[in-house]
């Protein structure tokens, strides 16, 4: 459960915002004052603290530069109201997460707040090369091959640098892992590191995100804003996917490299920035240049040190190592009983293609995991486990599972006319067969029922509630 300082000297504020996130599943601690707010922090570990700017002695600028002197990697999201946004905008640059504005939009709010902890978690979880399973951590590289141990090597050679890395690989080989571990290891450790997906961001919204905007940019731009590659000025920023980042956005990309600075969108003075870049793609960058698609001078500029990350079919000795290590990680988060993989279900795995590389080589585990119940995990749960997406492998992998029988039940239904609110009773008959299959699995845990399914602990007992589920019976009938 992560956990929130807040500080602010109105009670009322504290409570609503106490009430606010302890509803979502947060710890949320507060504060009356930056001093206060300092002295726990000293003392405990917070996931995130939200700070006001205006507050009794000590004020929210001074606060937040204690903070990050006790606390570096602690991400802060200031408070503020209108008027100070300038003020803002000011802590931001000296290496606040974000801002918001008082009175704040709550979606949007609890979004930051994620996005707040998320970023925190990246920078200070430490990412553990090649440990040994029984000391196995969620943020582990694992592997013994050779491919992985010239990987190794070239990070500990390029992270002291400043060099821009650009990191390639298929899907799901871990490029995220090795930027980390690169940041981790080098100079600007204790610095921001930004992660920005060109994927996910839409490109009507991927300019202002990394550049930021000023004042009457564009129509909602009501005052200005920093982007991300500013807010991480001395630290380190991983474009993710940056094969498919718009030419429009690559010139602006290729500028920073060139001369160090930025411009806001709407904005014409030139801004200095001091940021590494880390990159990584899973494109022919190649071929996208030979299309047009991808900007020949920034691949030169990208590409100072590159690293290539070797898929799992090339390195079918560390298959076996990788299985164990994630039936350690998900039985731990599930809070099941780790009862190991039979001699089949090995040599299934290294049998396999692995087409989604190591991340569908953890999902194969968690499912075959959860399908084991109890057991030993076994081949036929491999084989159940494995994607049907998979066709290149239908002569290899034996299906083992009929077609869903959901769509006949959703059939069914629809064919009983005249029943009202029939969309909603369906969701709610399928939320509660789910539930209710989580809870068998986790003996009826619901903390970690709602972690198997992603849903805070409030969030699951409410859906309880409402959908009349009683843990009891539910592990009975198992």
């Amino acid at each position: 459960m992560a956990k929130i300082l807040i500080v602010d000297d109105d009670p009322q504020l504290r409570q609503s915002f106490a009430r606010l996130l302890s509803d979502e599943g947060y710890h949320v601690i507060a504060a009356s004052s930056a001093e206060k707010g300092l002295e726990l922090v000293k003392n405990e570990f917070f996931d995130l603290a939200i700070l006001d700017l205006r507050l009794p002695g000590m004020n929210g600028i001074e606060g937040f530069k204690a903070l990050k002197r006790i606390s570096p990697k602690l991400p802060v999201v200031i408070m503020t109201a209108y008027g100070s946004t300038e003020t803002a905008i000011e802590a931001t640059k000296l290496g606040a997460f974000d801002y918001v504005l008082k009175p704040f939009d709550i979606p949007e709010f609890l979004s930051l707040i994620r996005k707040g902890i998320q970023a925190g978690r990246l920078m200070r979880s430490k990412v553990v090369m090649d440990a040994g399973l029984e000391l196995a951590d969620p943020e582990s590289i694992v592997g013994r091959s050779r491919a992985m141990q010239e990987v190794y090597k070239a990070i500990g050679r390029v992270a002291p640098t400043d060099a821009t890395v650009l990191i390639r690989g298929e899907s799901g080989t871990g490029k995220e892992l090795i930027a980390r571990a690169i940041y981790q290891h080098s100079l600007r450790s204790n610095k921001p590191f930004m992660v920005i997906n060109c994927v996910a961001i839409p490109e009507t919204l991927l300019e202002s995100e990394l550049f930021g905007y000023e004042k009457g940019a564009f129509t909602g731009a009501a005052h200005r804003r920093i982007g991300k590659i500013e807010q991480a000025n001395g630290g380190t920023v991983f474009l993710d996917e940056i094969g498919d980042m718009p030419q429009s956005i690559q010139a602006k990309i290729l500028r920073l490299l060139q001369e160090k600075s930025i411009e806001r969108l709407g904005g014409g003075n030139s801004i200095p920035v001091d940021v590494r870049i880390i990159a990584a793609t899973n494109r022919d960058l190649e071929q996208a240049i030979s299309e047009g698609k991808f900007r020949e001078d920034l691949y030169y500029r990208l590409k100072v040190v590159t690293l290539n990350l070797p898929p799992l079919r090339s390195r079918k000795k560390d298959i076996a190592l990788l299985a164990k290590y994630f039936m350690n990680i998900h039985a731990n988060q599930m809070g099941l009983k780790n009862t190991g993989l039979t001699s089949k279900a090995i040599k299934t795995l290294e049998n396999y293609s692995w087409p989604g590389n190591v991340r569908e080589l953890s999902n194969v585990i968690q499912r075959g995991l959860i399908f084991s119940r109890g057991c030993p995990i076994s081949e036929s749960d491999i084989l159940r486990a494995i994607s049907q997406k998979n066709k290149q492998e239908k002569n290899k992998i034996q299906k083992t599972i009929s077609e869903s029988d959901i769509p006949v039940w959703v059939m069914e239904a629809l064919a009983q006319e005249g029943q009202d609110n029939l969309f909603q009773r369906l969701v709610d008959k399928f939320q509660a067969l789910v539930i209710g299959e989580a809870l068998k699995i986790c003996n009826g845990n619901r903390s970690q029922t709602a972690k198997l399914l992603g849903l805070s602990r409030p969030t699951l007992l409410s859906k309880m509630e409402k959908l009349g589920i009683e843990t009891k019976t539910v592990v009975k009938k198992n």
